[in-house]
């Protein structure tokens, strides 16, 4: 591409960090860091910070990209259109992220969910490349999802809340706290499969759990759920699991073989035999899904300025 091609502001606003870029296409990232989520104005100031050092470094930005941990609020026609809403980490309650950018920065601003964005990150540069439709979840320190159909990010009511699908409890569990972790709904799949779920419940942080403990074997199978109730809602050509907790690398066959199990033989479709592996599938970009989906964003948004 073209030097010339516009310089895009990409940030994955994460419940943890905020991961953010700065490059004019995928293959061309100029500059990256990682900035903590704390407060909102500490954040959100520090983010400036980095951005207004970018500019004087490579020059002026054409527009920025956002993908937000949410919920937020996608309508256009809505008062607090950019904001993050009901999100349950303390603080972040009702920020209003794109007003922010806009008037920082003066520039166009296209915004969705981290989840959306990785999505769309997949779909043009990923593992999701000629899959329509197509599920992106990452399971870290929530549980998300988004999802793509006939090219554009899913938006109706508001997006996807797909970590929130009531779910079976797991039956004869070991935990040692049963319950879901979540505080709206208990038993669905973030209460059990999210990384704060997981230390909660079993009193251990997942990345220090041995790959034989019997956590995984709950998590396969909540996940094994989740991915049946979204393969006969919305019949993607493929799922991609990414997040911190998905990054074990004996979960996705655990979680493949437990989609099989629940299916019992209902569908009989290549994609629940032999196929099953090319169905459900790791990112292609790493972690770098969501990222590189703000930068997406970002241009789409510049795009519609010209």
């Amino acid at each position: 591409m073209s030097q010339e091609a516009p310089l895009i502001a990409a940030i994955e606003a994460g419940g943890t960090k905020f991961v953010c870029g700065i490059g004019r296409d995928p293959h061309q990232l100029l500059d990256l860091t990682r900035i903590p989520t704390t407060t909102p104005a500490e954040t959100l100031e520090a983010v400036s910070h980095w951005l207004s050092k970018m500019k004087v470094a490579h020059g002026p930005l054409a527009a920025i990209g956002v993908g937000s941990f949410g919920p937020v609020d996608l309508n256009p026609a809505s008062e607090t259109y950019g904001s993050i809403t009901t999100t349950p980490k303390p603080g972040w309650q009702n920020t209003d992220l794109v007003n922010f950018f806009k008037n920082r920065f003066k520039v166009p601003v296209g915004f969705d969910t981290d989840v959306n964005a990785a999505v769309l990150g997949e779909y043009l540069w990923g593992a999701g490349q000629g899959m329509d439709p197509l599920v992106y979840l990452t399971v870290g320190t929530g549980v998300g999802g988004g999802v793509l159909v006939h090219g554009r990010l899913l938006h109706g009511l508001m997006h996807p809340e797909i970590g929130h699908l009531m779910v079976p409890p797991p039956q004869n569990s070991l935990a040692v706290q049963r319950e879901g972790f979540c505080p709206f709904h208990k038993h669905c799949v973030e209460g059990y499969v999210s990384g704060p779920a997981l230390a909660h419940r079993w009193g251990v942080r997942a990345d220090s759990l041995p790959a034989d403990h019997p956590a995984w074997e709950e998590v396969a199978c909540t996940m094994g759920h989740a991915l049946m109730n979204l393969t006969l809602a919305l019949c993607p050509r493929r799922i991609i699991l990414g997040g911190g907790v998905m990054s074990q690398p004996h979960l996705v066959p655990l979680i493949r073989g437990k989609l099989r199990q629940h299916m019992n033989g209902y569908l009989s479709v290549p994609q629940f035999g032999r196929d099953l592996e090319e169905f459900v599938v790791p990112p292609g970009l790493g972690a770098r899904s969501g990222l590189l989906g703000a930068l997406a964003l970002g241009k789409m948004a510049f795009d519609a300025r010209h």
